[in-house]
């Protein structure tokens, strides 16, 4: 009689099966650090805003805050102006990064004394689950109830 080499179907089934239990327990832990990884970077980004907009508002005062995310950013290679001051990447000042989508608000007077900037989980528990948002005060706050962030939401 001829000895076969090999697993049996026994041995394979208990591999595949041991494999499916740490993919169980592995993937749900990804996922969370990813989200993490995305508020993190939401954070970091309002950071970022906020810091180019306290810029752009010293380099041009008659204007004050600018009047729309877009003026903070610039391509490459880029002059810088009123309406591109090269202060932030071109990715952020489009508006969506990380899988937060970005919205500027003004107060519409010139010059611009106050803005609100709110960053959105473009796909809520997807790719975040909390709403930030930062204002000319420099302070960045945060709402996990999907009502929205304002002001009055609490600090980070």
């Amino acid at each position: 009689m001829r000895k076969q080499n090999g697993f049996s179907l026994i041995e394979l089934l208990i591999v595949v099966s041991v494999l499916l239990i740490i993919a169980a327990i592995a993937i749900p832990n990804f996922l969370r650090s990813r989200l993490r990884a995305n508020e993190a970077s939401t954070v970091a980004s309002l950071r970022v805003i906020n810091t180019a907009a306290v810029t752009f508002s010293i380099t041009y005062p008659d204007l004050g805050y600018p009047a729309q995310l877009t003026a903070l950013g610039g391509a490459n290679p880029c002059p810088g102006s009123s309406t591109q001051a090269c202060l932030i990447d071109d990715v952020l000042a489009q508006g969506r990064k990380s899988g937060y989508s970005f919205v500027w608000t003004g107060d519409g007077a010139v010059p611009s004394v106050t803005f609100i900037v709110t960053a959105a989980p473009q796909v809520v528990g997807g790719s975040g689950q909390l709403m930030y948002c930062t204002d000319h005060t420099g302070v960045i706050y945060y709402d996990s109830s999907g009502s929205g962030c304002t002001n009055a939401s609490l600090v980070l």
